[in-house]
């Protein structure tokens, strides 16, 4: 039995470098509402020290209702080598919607992998990386 009942994830919120251009590339990639949003302000100390103003961040909500945040607080990029964060999965209805996103993503000249096909998993997989190469990637299953 477990210890806990969860019923999924909630949130998951990454740390970066530069708020304002972090927050560009999220709204072009995926262009989800923002439900919280105080980075304007992330260069006042007060507001970049405070959970009640979002650390100066802004707060996502996807169409599945989780919701992704970014917060500006890393100075040295990100390492996916080091104890933490290795990527962030958001899915895709279907292999079809990989290949779309692969074209959309070369057209707005993001850098991106080729589609892999996991067969023994049913899912296929295309990666790319935000601007602080915090690796991301779409999956969508491949049945």
């Amino acid at each position: 039995m477990a210890l806990i009942n969860s019923n999924g994830l909630a949130h998951v919120r990454l740390t970066v470098t530069d708020i304002a251009r972090s927050k560009a590339f999220y709204d072009e990639v995926f262009g989800w509402p923002a439900v919280v949003d105080t980075s304007a302000q992330a260069d006042d100390p007060s507001v970049r020290a405070s959970q009640e103003q979002f650390y100066g961040g802004v707060i996502y909500q996807t169409p599945q209702g989780t919701l992704v945040g970014l917060r500006p607080v890393g100075e040295t990029g990100f390492d996916p080598d080091t104890t933490g964060l290795d990527h962030v999965s958001f899915a895709v209805d279907s292999r079809d919607a990989l290949q779309d996103a692969a074209q959309a993503l070369a057209e707005a000249g993001i850098e991106h992998g080729e589609i892999n096909d996991l067969s023994d998993s049913g899912l296929a997989i295309l990666s790319f990386q935000d601007p602080d190469g915090i690796n991301l990637e779409l999956t969508a299953p491949l049945g």
